[in-house]
């Protein structure tokens, strides 16, 4: 708790210097506008609120169309929203369930809209209802908005916990010591999803195991989820997907967010972000974050503790400048843990222990120039610098990682004529330096790859939207590597709409790093790999339908996606006692389907209910040199989602139930003399099971806001999560290949949320 107290007064001197030195303004000089430097070719930008209470309060979700087409976006968490102008119309229509819509004549694109929709018939008890999921109508690739209101839903401490009411994207811990937390999209794990935290590649490299606890969920005001290849723009290395995270801007109008949450289990956490304007131009922002747990777990009684002790600070001062001709951003992030799980404090100093500490330094700047006459046109540059180092215990066996990055990318976009031919073209720039060690293993490697990449769209009015891409990247260890891809958006009807993508992406593997889980157990890791990148084709379909269902909203999104993998680091735990790893031979593939219906039966409630079936599989080599294809380990292949949303008037009351059934998985088959003959291993499968996590929280007139909620509140947990619990320095010992389900029980939290209200 030292470590809390003192960053807590180090925000505090911070916050206090910045407000002292640089000065205060109205709070009316702040501005929206566009933050990500890839989308400054926004010609119309605005803001839509409600009054609420007798002052405005930005509405999320709200829909811009212009007037007699199909071409619009929907209003992100803060109610900002920006679209490009339409070649012939000049009429934006906005509409909300529940308010009355609105139509606008854009005279002047440059000019900041603000927009206060009223309530239908004046209602007394309108309450904005957001539906539970959200798909960008404009983007060619299938993009799932996941706004502050469905993050809201549950207490989402960090990004790993902000997805529970999604279907595409499901979490779980990765073994029963370590507390990493892993993702799978598309049938495949989250190394393979280029995750971006303000178009800058975050969760990579030596981040991979713990990434996603170091984004607290209380920073974000948006999560974008893209299935299939990504852009160019952003690099090579989406191969299953992408993810872009937006935090809060130092010009948000929320000047002032603190919440509070503890749970059952000891986790204690605080956070405090913090938003002020400097002048008409400058504004700064600070965001914070403590989290501590010191209480010690043991429910399935074998010695170990079921969550590890730790203790995280976080923190980003950022500065935003904000021109008619000129944007830029920059900041700094910093990040301080220390884990530590393993057998429980009563084994004394023998005890088998699980340490890693993690030192995070971070720079970033994005820089862009706007052109107000030719608002289809700009020119942007991202800068990041890294800094990350860790330290980790297995036992006895020390780790050591360390890994700096520097990454750059200059991106320039303009017309071709009409703004029915735009494109984007740019450079870019990556330099990893890697330095791992394990025990005796040693991996050290420098990757520099300078890139060039080109992007054209093609828009039809109404109809069709086309994206061609492709970039051309030199590796200093792997030389020239070439990524196409395509995307196809194509409109059948207003309420119908066809999406179609295909690409090839690569990415350089750490296979120390990225595998964690297996290393906390007795396996004796033989590295058979070449160094090669991992190579993939990934192309995939989906249809969106929105339609009125016994006379209320309803969407349903169909979607198939196809990962073909041409190079693989293999990870093999089908032997006992050992884990190897080794290039693909034969085939590697993962196909998903998914079916999703969302629907607000009566007003102020939502529904979502998913179905997601998986088959992935890998060619396993036999002795008589031949392949045999299995399914892949620890991938369920079926899940079902049921999510159900109410809200009482002015969101006072709000009640949100998230019911899972994760469907059986191959596991490891650990009996002994099994060995290399996979034809005469049984194939294992671990039991299906149900998850159901629940919350209720109440809003106050002050800004203050109180929630109560579950975790696992059907209560099931694993039994016997870690093999050879009582011997764990002994051959058999293994925390990590045959974890397939709950760790811990139920789990029951409490917190609270202040904003002040404008």
């Amino acid at each position: 708790m030292r470590f809390i107290s003192l960053w807590i007064l180090l925000l505090l001197l911070t916050a206090g210097f910045n407000q002292s030195v640089l000065g205060q303004s109205d709070s009316s000089s702040i501005k929206s506008s566009a933050d990500s430097v890839t989308n400054v070719n926004t010609t119309v930008r605005g803001r839509i609120s409600e009054t609420l209470h007798g002052k405005p309060a930005p509405l999320t979700g709200a829909t811009v169309l212009w007037l007699g087409t199909s071409a619009g976006t929907v209003t992100d968490s803060i109610g900002s929203f920006q679209l490009a102008t339409h070649p012939s119309v000049n009429q934006l229509v906005i509409s909300y369930v529940g308010y009355q819509a609105d139509t606008l004549l854009v005279i002047d694109p440059t000019v900041t809209l603000n927009v206060t929709l009223r309530a239908e018939r004046t209602l007394q008890e309108v309450t904005v209802s957001g539906a539970p999921g959200q798909i960008d109508r404009i983007n060619p690739i299938q993009t799932e908005l996941i706004t502050q209101r469905t993050l809201a839903k549950a207490a989402c401490c960090n990004l790993s916990e902000s997805f529970e009411t999604n279907a595409s994207v499901s979490v779980s811990y990765a073994d029963a010591v370590t507390g990493a937390r892993q993702i799978q999209f598309l049938g495949l794990g989250g190394q393979y999803v280029q995750t971006n935290v303000e178009n800058i590649p975050t969760v990579r490299g030596l981040g991979t195991t713990f990434g996603l606890n170091y984004i607290p969920g209380t920073w974000i005001t948006s999560i974008d989820v893209g299935k299939g290849a990504g852009s160019v723009v952003n690099g090579y290395e989406s191969m299953s997907g992408q993810m872009n995270i937006e935090l809060q801007k130092p010009d948000s109008p929320d000047k002032l967010f603190v919440n509070g949450y503890v749970n059952s289990f000891g986790r204690v956490e605080g956070n405090l972000n913090w938003s002020q304007p400097i002048n008409k131009k400058w504004s700064v922002g600070v965001l914070g974050h403590a989290s501590t747990l010191q209480k010690e777990t043991d429910q399935n009684k074998d010695g170990f503790r079921d969550l590890p002790l730790y203790t995280q600070i976080n923190a980003i001062n950022r500065y935003k400048y904000n021109g008619e001709r000129f944007m830029a951003q920059f900041g700094v992030k910093a990040l301080y843990e220390d884990r530590n799980g393993g057998q429980l404090s009563r084994f004394g100093p023998s005890r088998y222990r699980f340490g890693n500490t993690t030192k995070r330094l971070e720079f970033f700047s994005k820089t862009a120039r706007l052109y107000p006459d030719q608002p289809y046109k700009g020119l942007g540059l991202i800068l990041n610098g890294l800094n990350h180092e860790q330290t980790a215990l297995f036992g006895f066996k020390p780790y050591a990682g360390r890994q700096r990055t520097i990454y750059a990318n200059l991106i320039y976009q303009n017309i071709i004529g009409s703004t029915n031919h735009t494109y984007k073209a740019g450079l870019s720039y990556l330099l990893d330096d890697y330095r791992e060690q394990l025990g005796t293993l040693q991996t050290n490697r420098t990757e520099s790859v300078p890139g060039v990449f080109a992007e054209y769209t093609y828009t039809y009015p109404e109809k069709m939207t086309v994206v061609l891409g492709g970039r051309f990247d030199y590796h200093n260890l792997f030389g020239p590597q070439w990524t196409p891809r395509a995307h196809l958006k194509y409109d059948l009807s207003p309420n119908l709409t066809l999406r179609a993508s295909a690409g090839r992406g690569f990415r350089v593997p750490n296979f120390l790093a990225e595998n964690f889980g297996y290393l906390v157990s007795s396996r004796v890791v033989i590295n058979e790999a070449q160094l090669r990148p991992e190579v993939s084709w990934n192309y995939g379909g989906s249809l969106t339908n929105d339609f009125t269902l016994f006379g209320k909203k309803a969407s349903l999104v169909l979607d198939y996606h196809r990962t073909d993998f041409r190079e693989q680091l293999f990870v093999d735990i089908e032997h006992p006692r050992e884990i190897h790893f080794h290039n693909l031979y034969g085939k590697s593939f993962a196909n998903s389907f998914q079916a999703e219906l969302n629907y607000q039966p009566i007003r102020r409630m939502d529904v979502k209910l998913a179905y997601r079936l998986f088959d992935v599989r890998q060619s396993m080599s036999v002795p008589s040199e031949d392949t045999l294809l299995l399914p892949r380990m620890m991938i369920p292949r079926d899940r079902f989602l049921l999510n159900v949303g109410y809200a009482l008037p002015f969101d006072k009351w709000k009640f949100d139930a998230t019911l899972q059934w994760n469907g059986p998985r191959r596991i490891p088959y650990l009996r002994a003399g099994t060995g290399a003959d996979y034809t005469v291993v049984p194939l294992e499968y671990s039991p299906g099971y149900y998850n159901l996590n629940a919350q209720v929280s109440r809003a106050f007139v002050s800004g203050w806001e109180i929630y109560i909620g579950g975790e696992n509140l059907t209560g099931f947990r694993q039994q016997t999560p870690i093999v050879a619990a009582n011997d764990p320095f002994g051959a058999d010992f293994d925390a990590g290949s045959r974890v397939w389900g709950p760790v811990t029980g139920r789990m029951v939290y409490v917190g609270f949320r202040f904003k002040p209200i404008r």
